[in-house]
């Protein structure tokens, strides 16, 4: 753990600092309106529709920001982009955040990207088996060759909580690192015995008949908080109100792609590659406007027994 949160730090020492600029424009009626150019660091995932939603209803250009997203690796790339002011705000699961802030890194949550959608049956993550394998239940995962997308990160730790809920000992199964693209062939040609799965690779392993055996979000924590956008404590404290602005956007994006599930489903052709089959069979996780605090004090606990943290969270201080 110690080597990655260090690189983590220098990485962010080593960006140059890119302050979000502003500029006015003058109305008809001789006004003045400020507009402040913000960049959001994302991953170009399914989770992330709500923002592009959001920028194409105009819901952010009505509070004054003009919106940019640029892509990140994931977290590790978007959080010292965060810290060093080239993002405004980034976008990365509560894990890689928790795990940000155990290691002094001065960011902080302020609003919601994405929930579980709660049902036992049907999630936009699951551990999925082939359709010939022994293995039935998540008990049975117990010793297997799980991959997972990042190690010690929200994907090994809800595995091992749906083993547990289930009667099984995750103490030895063996977790490989492998990008979620990869998983579905991954599992068809027996090179693991089970990945945990996100939308599409999900609905693309069960179009070619694999099998979930959990629903490991679910199996978490009721309607867990899996991601969420976050900015730097500097940010927070020098411009409140940028801040306040971005919330509310967010907010108002959250609600409107929870409503209007068919266009979730046509902005995500705008900036994936996803097969329109695969867009119309997936399942599309909740994007509720208020943040679980008590399903990302779940996912801190069980962390930290399994080793992810090397100290306790501070929710207080991310979460303020």
């Amino acid at each position: 753990m110690r080597r990655p949160l260090v690189a983590l730090t220098l990485a962010a020492a080593l960006l140059v600092t890119a302050a979000c600029g502003s500029d006015s424009s003058t109305d008809e009626a001789g006004g003045t309106d400020d507009v402040t150019d913000v960049t959001v660091g994302i991953i170009p995932i399914v989770d992330v529709a709500p923002i592009y939603l959001g920028e194409e209803k105009g819901f952010f250009a009505k509070r004054g920001i003009n919106l940019t997203m640029e892509s990140g690796q994931g977290g590790a790339a978007i959080v010292p982009g965060v810290v060093s002011e080239q993002f405004q705000f980034g976008f990365s699961n509560v894990t890689s955040l928790l795990t940000a802030q155990t290691a002094d890194v001065p960011v902080q949550i302020v609003a919601n990207g994405v929930a579980s959608t709660g049902n036992p049956e049907a999630d936009f993550g699951g551990v999925v088996v082939r359709e010939d394998s022994p293995i039935q239940t998540a008990a049975d995962l117990a010793g297997k060759k799980v991959a997972v997308n990042t190690l010690k990160n929200i994907g090994d730790t809800s595995v091992r909580e749906s083993v547990r809920k289930a009667g099984g000992n995750p103490d030895d199964i063996e977790f490989v690192e492998m990008a979620f693209p990869q998983m579905p062939a991954a599992v068809a040609n027996g090179d693991v015995d089970a990945a945990w799965m996100v939308e599409p690779s999900l609905a693309i392993a069960k179009d070619a008949g694999g099998r979930v055996v959990a629903w490991n979000f679910v199996d978490t924590a009721p309607n867990l908080t899996v991601a969420v956008y976050f900015t730097s404590t500097k940010l927070a404290q020098e411009n409140p109100e940028l801040v306040e602005n971005f919330q509310e956007a967010m907010a108002e994006s959250l609600s409107y792609a929870n409503a209007h599930p068919d266009e979730v489903r046509t902005v995500l052709r705008s900036y994936t590659d996803i097969d329109q089959a695969i867009l119309d069979a997936m399942t599309l996780p909740m994007w509720p406007a208020e943040i679980n605090r008590a399903s990302i004090e779940r996912v801190a606990e069980l962390g930290l027994a399994d080793g992810v943290f090397e100290s306790e969270p501070d929710l207080d201080a991310l979460l303020p």
